[in-house]
This record gives C-alpha cells, structure tokens and sequence, in this order.
C-alpha cells in the first residue's frame, strides 16, 4: 500500500502533522478561506520538502506566511523565474526559504517547496485564498475545501506522475468554522459532512456560524450549500480602494462586483429546441470505479431517452485511447438509439489512462451539421495534468459548439470542469457524494435544449465625474437561474448620495430584454478588499487566457506580473517567496491546507553543494522515484480489486432501478409498447394491465398513459431525471389526437393507486 505522505523524514516516514485550522468567511457570493497547518520535524536532520495539493479552479492566492518557533516569515509574490532563483540562492547559503507556486499544467495545482525544517522543529504554514461561490441547479451556493489530490494523469512525455494516498492514514485534528453573511437572510446551510446547528447572530438571520462537527476525518472533500431567500435578487457591492495604494491603480481605486440574475419568460423556456447535434464524451479511464461507471451507463440511458426527433447524435468514450459508437454523428431514431444503448450497456472502466485531449480533437475535426447546433457534454473525474491544454482546446473551437461538463467525484479539477464550461459557453457540474449524476446531466440537458440568448451587452450609467474600466471578460452566454459576477474599477471621487446604474441588454427566441440594477457608489465597510482581489484575479486570468496566452506579447505578460505583485495575488507568471537569514540553517514553509493527506510530496535532506541544481530538478526527480515506488504496488492492488469487483458481479437487471427499467422500454418517438415488461416496471402484472385497459382504446396510447401516471404519481421525487422524455411523450400522445384519452388516464390513476390530471400530463 502507499505510505502516507506529508512531510517526509530521511525514513520516509511523516512528519507529524499535528493540526489543521479553516476559517471560512463568506460574504454573499464570495468567500475568503485562511488555512492554518502545524507541522513538527522529529528526525535528527533538517529537511527538504515539496508538496503538490489542490485548491478551487477559481482562487486567487492572496496570502501566504509560515512560523518557525517565534519567527514569523510573510511571503511575497515575485516574478517566477526570478522566486526561483532567489528560492535555490538563499538554501544555498543556508538561509530559510518557502516557495509556492502555480503548477503550469493547471491552474487548480500549486506545488510548495519548504526550504530546510531544522531537526525537532515546528512549522506553522498559513495560507489565504479568495474564490467566487458557484451557484447550483437549487439555487444554492457552493463551498469546496479540496482534501483529496487523485493521480493527475499525465499524457506521454508531460513530466512527472502525481500520486495519492489515503487520507485516513494520516491522524492529525482538523478544525473548519464559517460565518456567512449577506444582504439577505440566510435560510440554511447543508453539507456532505456533519455540521453543529447554524447558530445565527441577529434577528434578521443575515449573519450567521457553521462548525463541522466533532471527529471528522478529513478523507473527502468538505462541501457546504448556502442557501439565501430572495436568491435570484441582484446585487452590487462597491468596495474602498487601499489607502496606502498608488493612485489610479486598480487596488488604489474603488472596485465594484455586480451580480446579474437574468429573468426568463417561462413560455419561451417552456419551447424546448428540436434539433441538435448532441455529442456524449464519457471517461472509461481506471480512475471511473464500477459505482461510478454504473452511474454514466445509466445517465447515457436518461439522456438518449430525453432526445428529441431530428437531432443527432455520438458518443465518445476514452482513456488511453478512445473509442466512438459511430464514425459520424447519425440522426436520432430508434434504431441508431438501440444501437447505442447496447453499445452504452457494455461500457466498463477499462480504457487505463485520462488522455481527454485526443478524442476531443477527434470531436472538433468532424464538421458540424448544418442548422444542428453542436452540444458537447464531457464527463470526467478529471484526473488530468494538461488542464491549460484541454481548456485552450475548448476555446479554440468555442465558435462551433457550446460545452457542458461534469466534474465526477472527490478530486475532480474545478479548473478543468469550470474551464471547459466557461470557454465553450456552457454550464459545469459537480458530482460528489450521493449526488446524482442523472439529475444533474438532465438539467444541462435543458440548458442546451433552451434557445440559445445572443447579443448580450453590459452598460454603465454612472456621474460625470466617475469613470469605469470593466475587469470582467464580456458574457458569452447565459442560462435560466445562472448567475453571472461583472467586476469592474471605478475611477473618480462622487458624492455619498450618488447612484450608479447597469443593465444588462440580450435576446432571446427573437425578443429583446433588458435588466437594469441601480446601486450606492457609498463604498461597503469592512470588506477585506475580496472584490479587488477577486476583480485582479478575474482581469489576470482574461489576460492568461488571450490568444497563444498573450505570451509573445511582453506588454502583456508584464501587465500579468505588474497586476499580480501590486495586488498580492499569485497568478501562473509569478510565485510566493520568503527567505529569512537565521544563522545558516534553513526553515520549511509551505505546506500548504487542507489537501494534506493526499498530497503528492517527498522529501531531500539538503546539501549546499546541491543546491545549484534547481529545486524543480529535484522535485521531478524526488516525484518520480515515489511513483516508482508505489507504481508496483499501485499496479497490484489495482488488479486485486478489479478480479474481485468481476468474481462479485450480479446481473443488473436482478437490481435495476423501477425509473431506470421503465425509461429503458421507451422508444425514440416518445411511446411505450403495451410489452410485457412494461407491467412489471410498473409493478403490476399483465392480467392486471391488460384488464384496466378501456376496450376500445389503443394499446400504444394506453402504455404509454399508464408510464406518464406512474411518473407523476408515483416518481415526482425524480422528476428533474424523467421530466423531458416525459414532456417528449405528452407531445406524441398529443400528435395522435387519439380517443379514450380521458377515459385512459382514469383507468390508470385508479390502477395505479394515483389522482393525476390530464392538464398535468400535458394533455
């Protein structure tokens, strides 16, 4: 089995890692997260370290110290290059030195390399990050504290193997609190993890505290949902510039956050699109367990079921390599839909490696179908190391297709699913604990089904004497119920009373709309300066992510160093680095939250004639012969598992879901056959079926009323899952203008024990 990593001794064994410490503070949409880490070296030697954890897609790092004994050590953001040297320097004239830095591969890694921790030493690594909160399909907002870093998978030639080991191996305490506030009440906050009752701090219930409860061990992520009233309410919040900042500058100047909730006209939304070409990119890599895999077969199923008449359709699947049922996409029947369900049933988690690029381009090569919009829906554990490379992808081709995708299980990168997402215009998903990957695939369903909001344009109306240069790249495309965060600096002084005014301009299905949101130019107290972080972060990553990067542009790349310095916050360009000089012996000091026990990390007694050699070259070297290691062990247990997840297997159909069995018997057009499976889905019999039918009416009319029932009476707890292949029912029944309509709906609300009307089957 993997040894547990951490800090590492010259006998590989841990550094004990005695306490971790979150503080959370959210404050509406956003969230500032402060992680304290307490480690003790009890080897004789002092000790070289590298760590590689995970933090949201999203954050911007803003803060970074560490303390060793009575010593304090705050770092400071540099031009990378320039950390790294001045990192390798100070080791090796026996100084103390953290360094920490974003991976170039993903924007979600950093690697944290500790200088020399001196034997019998303890390290206190504090760490700070400001990231905007997600908003989920139930208006909720959603906090992430990463604990687990999954192998990243590596495409041939991209450098060293990330590993992983479990997080139940390594004992230390954890300590994670949060205070919520906002403009509204807070309804309640849920969580994957045990929390103490939410205990509020006024009347109003706009502030409030959440602790995880006592004895949680830190072996998944901790996700909280934070629920307000009135959730769809715009908002603004203006913030102060920094006192001791430049004048003119972006951090010198008030900075604005406005938060856009479009409203929709149900008819509109209500008018589904017909057609489509509609491409399914599912992971088969070994990292998809058989729960999880079983979980995609059966999401296919839903999604091929809810498809409309005269769109097309593939499905990819990959891992090493990839494979797709057809060489083309075909138009959508209910032989192509047999064909690929069987196909679909067949699928297991055995393609061995994550290599999504490839089949991507595959996808991207194949040219798009006239007057059939292209959807691309990916679903991974994203467990990839080439992050910026995938995303570059999704952007190149963003012209031709909108991109929904879904982030499955714990370690799924929030900067490859939300970058896939945002570049190709659609909506990110996240799969954790007993979520259902149905439900959520089904929603984005509808997104991609809705008609499709163009011309979007933001406007500022603000005094003569305020000027605003907007931060934020342009929408690109908005979806019912999903908000978008502008940020913008505001230049100029104005009175306390002065007002300021955005709208937000777009069409959709042909019709013009218009959202207007007035708000206070008096600057919010006591922010903390999160927006200007969050606004610095957001202009950072417009200017990272230009054409080829901007990087043959210096102007632009000395814009990215200039923006990160001035505001502190780490960016793919620069690094945090601390040096202090204490007598020619070295300190360790990054290692950074809450990832601890999955880090990917080794350790190096330090020599100062080594040192020259770069502390990069070593981490590659140090992280390859740890994968090595395991590798065989890995390999082993791998295939241990696997012989007995086949010697266990039971036929699925002996435990099939009822909704999934009865889905399966749909046919492409939206009917039920009277088939005899089809009464025992429904858990009849078929004397029992056939003796309620009206004598007189159809067979097809009457199975498929019967399943519509069973659905609305039965099945509503499900109904985000079977919603749109039932509304693709009512349109058939509704297209055969058949009799005994009525008379079988009463038929089958008293065989089936329900009271549902015509007009809520859509009939």
């Amino acid at each position: 089995m993997m040894r547990a990593c951490g800090l590492l001794t010259a006998r590989k064994e841990p550094v004990p890692l005695k306490s971790i410490e979150v503080e959370l503070e959210v404050r509406d949409h956003v969230a500032t997260v402060v992680s304290t880490l307490n480690y003790e070296n009890k080897e004789d030697k002092p000790l070289e370290a590298v760590f590689i954890f995970p933090l949201p897609g999203d954050a911007a790092v803003c803060h970074f110290s560490a303390e060793i004994g009575q010593t304090q050590i705050v770092a400071k953001v540099k031009e990378k290059q320039k950390a790294r040297e001045e990192y390798d320097d100070a080791l090796s004239s026996g100084q103390q030195a953290f360094l920490l830095e974003e991976s170039d591969q993903s924007p979600d890694i950093f690697s944290l390399s500790v200088g020399s921790l001196p034997p019998g030493e303890s390290a206190s690594i504090r760490l700070e990050y400001v990231t905007e909160l997600a908003v989920q399909a139930d208006d909720g907002l959603r906090f992430c504290l990463p604990a687990v870093l999954n192998p990243r998978y590596q495409p041939q030639g991209a450098g060293v193997q990330v590993t992983s080991v479990p997080a139940s191996l390594v004992p230390y305490s954890l300590s994670f609190s949060a205070r919520v506030s906002s403009p509204r009440p807070i309804s309640k906050v849920e969580s994957n993890c045990s929390l103490d009752p939410l205990q509020y701090l006024n009347t109003d219930q706009t502030q409030a505290t959440v602790k995880l409860a006592a004895g949680h061990k830190f072996d998944r992520d901790v996700e909280l949902l934070i629920y307000y009233k009135d959730a769809h309410q715009p908002t603004a919040v203006v913030e102060a510039g920094q006192a001791s900042a430049e004048p003119g500058c972006l951090m010198g100047d008030s900075v604005v956050m406005v938060s856009l909730y479009p409203e929709f006209p149900q008819s509109v939304m209500s008018s589904l699109a017909s057609c489509g070409e509609f491409v399914f990119l599912m992971d088969r890599s070994r990292s998809m367990s058989n729960t999880r895999n079983s979980s995609a077969r059966d999401t296919l199923l839903l999604l091929l079921k809810s498809l409309p008449m005269g769109c097309y359709f593939n499905i990819y699947s990959f891992g090493s390599r990839y494979e797709h049922i057809f060489p083309k996409s075909v138009e959508y029947s209910q032989q192509t839909m047999e064909e690929a369900l069987k196909t679909v049933e067949q699928m297991e988690a055995n393609l061995g490696g994550t290599e999504i690029l490839q089949p991507l381009k595959h996808i991207y090569s194949q040219p798009c179908i006239p007057s059939q919009p292209r959807q691309l829906f990916v679903f991974t554990d994203g467990e990839v190391g080439n992050t910026k490379e995938v995303i570059d992808l999704v952007k190149k081709n963003s012209d031709s297709h909108r991109c929904f995708s879904f982030g499955i299980g714990e370690g799924a990168s929030s900067a490859l699913i939300n970058g896939m997402a945002k570049e190709g215009g659609g909506h990110a998903q996240f799969i954790t604990g007993t979520d259902r990957m149905q439900a959520k695939a089904m929603q984005s369903l509808r997104f991609a089904l809705q008609p499709v909001v163009v011309d979007i344009s933001v406007t500022w109306d603000l005094p003569k004497e305020v000027s605003v240069t907007v931060l934020s790249p342009p929408i690109t495309a908005l979806f019912q119920g999903q908000r978008s965060l502008i940020y913008a600096q505001l230049t100029g002084q104005s009175s306390e009373a002065a007002e300021g005014c955005v709208t937000l301009k777009y069409s959709l299905a042909g019709h013009p709309s218009e959202n207007q949101l007035h708000f206070s130019l008096r600057p919010a107290e006591d922010t903390g300066l999160t927006v200007h972080k969050l606004g610095a972060q957001t202009l950072i990553r417009s200017l990272e992510e230009g054409e080829d990067r901007g990087w043959q542009d210096t102007k632009v790349k000395e814009k990215v160093v200039q923006l990160s310095v001035q505001s502190g916050i780490s960016s793919s360009l620069t690094a945090f680095i601390a040096v202090f000089n204490n007598n020619g012996e070295a300190i360790q000091g990054p290692l950074l939250h809450k990832n601890i026990s999955k880090h990917a990390c080794n350790y190096k007694p330090r020599n100062k004639s080594d040192s020259k050699t770069g502390v990069f070259t070593q981490m590659k070297k140090i992280l390859s012969d740890f994968w090595k290691s395991c590798k065989t062990v890995a390999d082993g247990a791998l295939k241990s598992v696997s012989e007995g997840n086949a010697r266990s297997a039971v036929p699925e159909q002996q435990t099939r879901d009822p909704l999934l069995q009865l889905v399966s018997l749909q046919e492409a057009t939206g009917k039920w056959l009277l088939d005899p499976a089809l009464p025992t889905a429904l858990g009849k019999t078929n004397e029992e079926v056939e003796k309620s039918k009206p004598v007189l009416a159809n067979k097809d009319i009457w199975a498929t009323i019967l399943a519509l029932i069973w659905l609305h009476g039965l099945k509503m707890d499900s109904k985000n899952e079977w919603d749109l292949l039932a509304m693709k029912a009512a349109s058939w029944l509704r297209a055969q203008n058949a009799p005994w309509v009525t008379e079988c709906v009463e038929a089958a609300n008293l065989l089936l024990g329900c009271s549902v009307t015509k007009e809520a089957l859509g009939l």
